[in-house]
């Protein structure tokens, strides 16, 4: 009889403990975050120049946060950085223009971002690379 009591009075202190527990995360996300699901997400600003640290703007309703971001300085400043694409690989080069092409396709928009579903990408073709005999020109036994 002691044995099911003791079982009974532990049952209740775990149910009281879960109980509690699940309390303070409602109230933690009442302090720190809100009760709003339908945000509206702007794009990162950086603080200066292009790239660099910034800040993204959120409203929902009557709300607005800042979030901290980060545009890396070499990204590619046509299609944003809250758009993700699976590329293809580089096609040759067109010796007209000296550049190789490439599309991508949309692969996920972060922050509800605006996002084209395919792009093409530029960049300079690469100048020819010396040939290895020829630098090995002079190193030979005398």
């Amino acid at each position: 009889m002691q044995v099911r009591g003791l079982f009974l009075l532990l049952v209740l202190i775990l149910l009281a403990a879960a109980s509690e527990a699940g309390k303070n995360k409602k109230d933690k996300v009442k302090k720190n975050g809100s009760e709003c699901e339908d945000w509206r997400w702007g794009p990162c600003t950086p603080n200066n120049k292009d790239c660099g640290v910034g800040y993204r703007e959120g409203t929902c309703k009557e709300e607005t946060k800042r979030l901290k971001c980060k545009i890396p300085c070499n990204w590619k400043k046509e299609f944003g950085a809250d758009c993700k694409y699976k590329f293809e690989s580089w096609g040759g080069c067109d010796a007209a223009t000296g550049l190789k092409a490439r599309s991508g396709t949309l692969k996920k928009a972060l922050y509800n971002a605006e996002c084209q579903e395919t792009i093409q990408v530029t960049k300079p073709c690469s100048p020819k690379t010396k040939s290895k005999s020829k630098a090995r020109k002079g190193k030979g036994k005398d």
